[in-house]
């Protein structure tokens, strides 16, 4: 079990990717819209980790990753989008979150192998 943040601009996904990470054992702490709440909400709840949105509204989600990076005890961040990975190429490789997950795959498994990943391997990327 771990605690979770959600940084998504689009309510509808932020209440889908509670409810399944709820269902797989998982605590949501809280939502934000954007990157700088989410970055605010971050330093504030704690959360061991991060599901965040690439394309939000005033800043990316890679810049977010990089912030959370920066802190004392950073969370595992996982990216998601409705794109594919392939459409972020090597800005994936050279970002610190534990990896990516398309919003069409995202599944319990999929988070469940991203976060035994970075315990295993910290600032790794999919």
């Amino acid at each position: 079990m771990s605690t979770f943040l959600i940084v998504d601009d689009h309510a509808s996904f932020r209440a889908q990717a509670k409810a399944l990470l709820e269902e797989n054992g998982h605590v949501v702490v809280g939502e934000a819209a954007d990157g700088r709440s989410g970055v605010e909400r971050a330093r504030a709840l704690s959360p061991e980790a991060v599901l965040l949105d690439i394309g939000l509204p005033d800043m990316d989600g890679f810049e977010v990753a990089r912030r959370l990076a920066a802190a004392p005890a950073p969370p595992a961040v996982i990216l998601t989008s409705s794109r594919e990975s392939a459409e972020y190429g090597p800005r994936l490789a050279g970002c610190p979150a534990a990896g990516f997950i398309a919003k069409d795959e995202l599944s319990g498994p999929a988070v469940a192998a991203l976060l035994a990943g970075r315990r295993t391997s910290p600032g790794t990327a999919q």
